[in-house]
């Protein structure tokens, strides 16, 4: 069994601490938002035990601010508490799939309808779906993960909303987690690559209610090929 002590680095807790939130830093919502990312970045991944001990001393808390952001990972369904065994990164099923769908659809396309798309944005967006097209062409299953990770990300960034933004942060960790589940299929990425690269270029010729059909297809498309993944 994996374990935080394997997995969590020692080095200062100001790396992970967001750029201009020191009065947020050491705070159970902080801890929450740092083991995430690390969900996310797949540096934390299904089955990892959380050691406390560890936790708290490399991030510079107490175990009691640790508790409560375990609390609230646990309802957003990021890690698992098992009793007299401890806390463990949390391994998806279906249903936990069906939900993050059910968020996405909800999200996502109406970010590609009614979202601030600026030069800037589109740009990113290129620039991503450029990434992900070369991951593929070098078989790099994880670094095409990330990159069609990141334009997800960068649609939701359209709404605005940093209420948006965190819930989608919540997400992309869920969304890592079940991606673990698919490193014995790459292929799984890369017809996806291809997709993403066609939303963009109807989102650079202004078709937004094609871009945010396509999506739409999308997320449905993904939701059922990965249940019948983890089905079988």
């Amino acid at each position: 069994m994996t374990t935080a002590e394997d997995t969590t680095p020692t080095a200062d807790a100001d790396r992970d601490r967001p750029a201009g939130s020191a009065e947020y830093a050491h705070t159970a919502g902080w801890v929450a938002s740092v083991l995430r990312a690390r969900i996310a970045a797949g540096d934390l991944t299904p089955g990892t035990k959380l050691s406390e001990q560890t936790l708290s001393t490399s991030l510079g808390v107490s175990r009691n601010t640790l508790r409560e952001a375990f609390s609230a990972l646990a309802g957003e369904s990021v890690i698992t508490r098992i009793p007299n065994r401890g806390v463990f990164v949390a391994s998806p099923g279906i249903e936990e799939v069906r939900e993050i769908y059910r968020v996405r659809r909800a999200i996502e396309p109406a970010a590609v309808l009614w979202g601030e798309l600026s030069a800037e944005a589109l740009e990113s967006m290129e620039s991503i779906v450029q990434r992900a097209l070369t991951a593929r062409d070098d078989g790099a299953v994880a670094d095409m993960a990330d990159a069609n990770q990141a334009l997800h990300s960068s649609v939701v960034d359209l709404t605005g909303s940093s209420s948006l933004r965190v819930l989608m942060d919540r997400v992309l960790a869920e969304m890592r987690l079940v991606f673990h589940a698919m490193t014995s299929a790459p292929d799984f990425h890369a017809h996806f690559v291809e997709r993403n690269v066609r939303l963009v270029e109807r989102l650079r010729a202004g078709d937004r209610l094609a871009a945010a059909e396509g999506l739409r297809a999308y997320l449905d498309d993904a939701e059922t090929e990965l249940v019948r993944r983890i089905s079988t």
